[in-house]
């Protein structure tokens, strides 16, 4: 069904970002030992200094957590870690949308503000995905958490009635995308391995040149240690073993611990900010149960359709799209969706390094999910982040070759929610 959108009552725009280190709590020298309050605080304050605003300036704040009771042992996190950024008594709301947490927090930033409700408004995302609370101990003494763990709370988010309770749930659909594409545009087996091989080799290649990835070393490199002068020869052997019938191991994501955060004000009120005002111009969404064929696809679409007619903007206007890529096809589905890249072609562009930071029509220039890192309820707003300072052009060594006006984030967590914004510079 074709749903009637309104605009938003007032523009928005983003003036503030931060993020932490993506990485390993309990081994990372820089965030060895921190809480979820001060990861989360460390976010926080980056994205104030960032603004230039203080605690007091900020009207409310969102918290992001996918799992705080299972990793943070919290029924109430966002209260939990007030503290920690001076947010003390201020007006908060907790969410959580399985993977899709950081884009939904900036959906409900910008409503906030675009409602008239709130003027500046700071939505953060916090998971320490790694290791879990220690019963009866203090925060920062922690255990570390099996994949076991981690898989067994996957049932979760299929529908207890005529789901997971039937066992009926389309577990592990994971090869989905690949498989579909593979028969819709004729690659064979060995093709799609070599185009995921190759969108790998390119992720890693951005985030070993992000000082925030978790990933620090390309592949190449990965490959001459092992005793490999072919790279591609190293991403097929038993170091890269395949996953299931198409992904390899270096095709899911980099699981680890992190925070990011956004604040947003009115357009009117931005330019009298620190930054260069970043519009975020509209945000389509979906919401598809996690046993619903084809889900990825059906929901990425509809959220593209929305901001499209939200926004006006033609697929052209795109100079960057970031995808939440715990499967690491989402970024070519998306990319082709939202007709960035035309369809059938994107294999094509993957394979000739297009797709990379340094090329014409980049996808996930901070690395994605499987080189920067996916910390699930700060991978968003890590994307948020990215975008934003792509657009200003303070991203280093790893800046895109144009400097991007427009932006398309898709967000998608949890066989719950997706969602497709876009951002524009301020001119």
């Amino acid at each position: 069904m074709s749903i009637k959108l309104g605009k938003q009552s007032r523009s928005v725009s983003i003036i503030g970002v931060g993020c932490t280190p993506f990485a390993d709590i309990l081994t990372n020298p820089k965030t060895k030992g921190l809480t979820e309050g001060e990861l989360f605080g460390w976010a926080a304050l980056e994205a104030m200094k960032d603004a230039g605003v203080e605690a007091k300036d900020v009207d409310i704040y969102f918290h992001g957590q996918t799992g705080p009771q299972m990793f943070s042992d919290y029924i109430t996190p966002n209260m939990q870690v007030a503290d920690w950024f001076g947010m003390r008594g201020k007006a908060s709301v907790h969410h959580s949308e399985a993977c899709c947490t950081g884009y939904i927090a900036l959906d409900l930033a910008v409503n906030a503000v675009a409602s008239g409700k709130h003027n500046i408004v700071l939505s953060g995302g916090i998971e320490i995905t790694g290791s879990g609370p220690e019963p009866g101990k203090p925060a920062h003494i922690r255990r570390e958490l099996s994949f076991e763990d981690i898989m067994g709370g996957l049932p979760r988010i299929y529908d207890r009635a005529y789901t997971r309770s039937l066992e009926a749930g389309l577990t592990n659909a994971l090869d989905v995308v690949a498989g579909d594409y593979c028969r819709q545009y004729g690659l064979t087996d060995e093709q799609m391995d070599d185009v995921l091989n190759a969108f790998a080799i390119n992720h890693r290649r951005s985030s070993a040149l992000n000082p925030l990835a978790l990933h620090q070393k390309e592949y190449k490199d990965t490959a001459k240690e092992a005793g490999f002068d072919d790279v591609m020869a190293y991403m097929k052997s038993a170091y890269n073993p395949k996953m299931s019938e198409y992904l390899r191991a270096s095709g899911f994501e980099a699981r680890c611990d992190g925070a990011a955060a956004v604040i947003v004000c009115p357009t009117e009120m931005a330019k009298h900010f620190k930054q260069q005002p970043i519009e975020v111009l509209g945000i389509g969404t979906a919401a598809l149960e996690g046993s619903q064929p084809h889900l990825e696809k059906r929901g990425t679409a509809e959220a593209i359709r929305q901001v499209y007619e939200l926004t006006g903007v033609k697929p052209a206007d795109l100079d960057l799209v970031m995808a939440n890529d715990f499967v690491i096809t989402s970024g070519l589905l998306a990319a082709e969706l939202s007709g960035y890249i035309s369809p059938g072609e994107g294999w094509k562009y993957i394979l000739d390094g297009r797709t990379s930071f340094d090329g014409d029509k980049p996808i996930n220039s901070n690395g994605g999910r499987t080189a920067f890192g996916h910390a699930f309820a700060a991978s968003g707003l890590a994307d948020c982040f990215e975008a934003v300072r792509q657009m200003r052009g303070q991203c280093g060594a790893h800046q895109v070759k144009k400097l991007p006006e427009t932006v398309m984030l898709r967000g998608f967590g949890g066989g719950q929610n997706l969602t497709a914004g876009i951002l524009r510079t301020v001119q």
